[in-house]
């Protein structure tokens, strides 16, 4: 449990982490991200003896890795223009949507079934969109974005089959050649960063690569160790502490039609999480009443 909670610590802190990347823009952060997490990815599934995982991999399997990586750097370069230009709120909005959101995808795609406060608090979101769109005069576009590619990179990845570790690789082999063509023409034209800003920033740069792996690791030792409805808890943890950094850190003022709005989508997370442990105790009396009667 303990590394699945020291996961969304650390997803929880990135709002602390990328404005140390600055000067380097969202692009060149991107870049480097997918660059330097290959450079982790690799040594790990070189150690992990885990190469021959990607070699075996069909086309089919490539394609939708490929897919996952295109959503998963909108996900990331989103998110780091957020951070980086403070609109963190509205980036911690946009995890507290995504559970909603891929609630909906798994409607809309999978067939499955919503239950009774599912509809509710998909309904109560949706209520709290059109707030934040009436009330500030714009939909929360960033927030929207956050959770539509990370929602659907939840949707691609149920169909990888492929481990977590050789997954997140495949993604990082997928765009580095996009990520080191786009840093090699910054450096050409003298706008880069990496050489430009010393040591220090170089390193912070590298760092990013450790910094996406490790709370993925982590995640993925943890998930194996509780139950589901317990991780669909603890994801609240990131958007929390994001919204706290906003708030009390970062120092960003939230308009009163903005505070509705976010209130609203609360109420409807409340809503699902309600839905969560409902289903987790009705799930456990279940077992029991099993083990009772085998």
């Amino acid at each position: 449990m303990i590394e699945a909670f020291l996961a969304y610590l650390l997803w929880g802190a990135f709002p602390l982490y990328f404005p140390l990347l600055q000067p380097a823009g969202p692009v060149e952060i991107l870049a480097h991200r997918f660059v330097w997490t290959l450079a982790v990815m690799a040594v790990i599934l070189l150690a992990l003896r885990k190469w021959r995982e990607l070699r075996g991999a069909s086309p089919r399997t490539w394609g939708i890795v490929a897919a996952a990586a295109a959503f998963i750097a909108v996900n990331w370069g989103v998110y780091v223009y957020a951070v980086n230009s403070g609109h963190i709120a509205e980036a911690a909005l946009g995890y507290f949507i995504n559970p909603l959101v891929s609630v909906l995808l798994g409607v809309i795609f999978l067939k499955e079934r919503l239950t009774f406060l599912q509809k509710w608090s998909v309904g109560i979101a949706a209520v709290a969109v059109i707030v934040l769109t009436i009330g500030v005069g714009r939909p929360p576009v960033l927030a929207l974005l956050l959770a539509f590619s990370f929602g659907f990179y939840g949707l691609l990845k149920k169909r990888v089959s492929l481990s977590a570790t050789a997954s997140l690789t495949a993604e990082s082999l997928i765009m580095a050649p996009l990520a080191i063509a786009y840093l090699v023409d910054l450096g050409e034209r003298g706008t880069g960063t990496f050489t430009a800003e010393g040591t220090g920033h170089a390193l912070l740069l590298a760092s990013s690569g450790l910094a996406t792996a490790l709370p993925l690791l982590l995640f993925g030792v943890g998930a194996k160790k509780i139950p589901l409805s317990t991780i669909g808890l603890m994801q609240y943890i990131t958007p929390m502490m994001q919204m706290s950094i906003a708030i009390f850190i970062a120092g960003e003022q939230l308009e009163p039609a903005r505070w509705l709005g976010y209130v609203i989508i609360w109420v409807a997370v409340a809503v699902f999480v309600t839905d969560l442990l409902l289903r987790h105790r009705r799930n456990r009396r279940r077992r029991r009443a099993e083990r009772l009667e085998g």
